[in-house]
């Protein structure tokens, strides 16, 4: 028998609402929001952006999950892979019972019709959803709106004959999901760039300046299959990962466009190139949102809080960056002391990182990171599946560390 999907929560929200704030919610947190996104301990004055923290489709999806554990309490239940990308949130759900198809010994051909499977916010790929339902499992089905939206596009542009040229890490969930929709298509085309860097040797290609040689030596393992760059690349669409940054997705549209126009003329651009926004709301929020606190005060530093596998959480990072001393954290034990802080190095750019390799980035330590005496003014922002009760321990130890020295 097909899968049962529900795609629209369980009717349990009330029933779990409770549980969801003794995980979740923090009280000193409300408390910052109510004095202004300001707070003040000691010799420390703390600026919190106005957009930070759990975006409305991580929000949800990590409530379907809990709706999912208290719907089926008999029975097994997996999530494909992390939920979202957050170490807290993935263990509270592996101390509920949820079971990850990314563990060791888990197997999707292991599944039955008795079991529950919990799709990610990032979405899975056609080809993975494709196995659930002839497995019959129950569905449950967290795949963000925004994400739901870029597919929708790539899957328009594999329809009216364009390649998708989507901007985004290949090895990430969202993005192998989102180049599938391409493939749904018979004749459907895609082709993911990380970077400016990458996005040149395209623009390169496309005028004529480039082999096809070095073409298929750079991309041949994040194209659709018997991608042919002289045939593929002359109608392109662009697509985006939702978290990336969107200065930089912008800049790699303009790039494609003027090498597409260079090539083909600009009274033939719309045969020859689309382009749709399809960065999230709540990724523009947040990044905007810590732009425009890091223009309107001066900081010693600035703390980014979220997982190191968080895309958005490192583009913030590199925002915060390009302005001052920025340490990216995953958690309040980070803060090892006054003198000793645990981070993940914030690179100007995302170099190219295997899948096993991307969320094991080694910590960073630095020494005396902290004021040792007088004012300490700090700026402090979450990528959107960082909880606000790991942001508000964050301040809490932070606090501790200013209050009596």
């Amino acid at each position: 028998m097909p899968a049962t999907i529900f795609r629209k929560g369980l009717n349990l929200k009330n029933d779990v609402a409770g549980v969801l704030a003794r995980d979740y919610h923090s009280h000193l947190i409300e408390e910052i929001k109510d004095s202004g996104y300001l707070w003040q301990s000691g010799r420390l004055t703390l600026h919190l952006a106005q957009e930070f923290g759990f975006c409305y489709g991580v929000d949800r999806a990590v409530d379907y999950a809990y709706q999912t554990r208290r719907r089926f309490p008999d029975q097994r239940v997996f999530l494909t892979g992390e939920i979202i990308h957050n170490p807290h949130v993935n263990m509270r759900l592996r101390e509920a019972g949820v079971r990850f198809l990314t563990d060791p010994g888990e197997l999707f051909d292991q599944l039955t019709p008795d079991d529950v499977v919990i799709l990610p916010a990032f979405g899975i790929t056609v080809r993975e959803l494709e196995h659930l339902d002839r497995q019959g499992c129950t569905l449950v089905d967290t795949t963000c709106g925004s994400v739901l939206n870029v597919w929708k596009n790539v899957r328009q542009y594999a329809q009216d004959g364009y390649t998708a040229i989507i901007h985004g890490k290949a090895h990430h969930e969202e993005t192998r999901a989102t180049a599938s929709q391409a493939l749904r298509v018979d004749s459907g085309r895609f082709l993911v760039i990380l970077d400016r860097r990458e996005a040149e040797l395209v623009c390169n290609f496309i005028r004529g300046t480039a082999s096809r040689e070095q073409f298929m030596k750079t991309f041949k393992a994040v194209c659709s299959p018997g991608f042919d760059p002289q045939q593929d690349l002359k109608r392109v669409g662009l697509a985006n990962q939702t978290t990336m940054l969107m200065s930089e997705s912008l800049e790699i549209g303009n790039m494609i466009r003027k090498a597409i126009v260079d090539r083909f003329g600009e009274t033939s651009l719309s045969h020859h190139y689309r382009a749709f926004e399809t960065i999230c709301s709540a990724t523009q929020d947040r990044q905007d949102a810590v732009t425009q606190l890091l223009k309107t005060h001066q900081f010693d530093f600035a703390l980014v809080i979220g997982g190191y596998n968080s895309s958005n959480t490192r583009n913030l990072a590199r925002i915060c960056a390009q302005q001052g001393p920025a340490y990216h954290i995953s958690e309040p034990s980070c803060l090892a002391s006054a003198s000793e802080l645990r981070h993940r190095p914030v690179l100007s750019s995302s170099p190219p990182l295997p899948l096993a390799t991307d969320s094991n980035i080694e910590e960073r330590t630095t020494q005396q990171w902290l004021p040792a005496t007088g004012p300490v003014r700090v700026a402090v922002t979450a990528g959107a599946s960082t909880p606000n009760n790991i942001v508000g321990e964050v301040i809490e130890k932070l606090a501790t560390f200013t209050d009596h020295s």
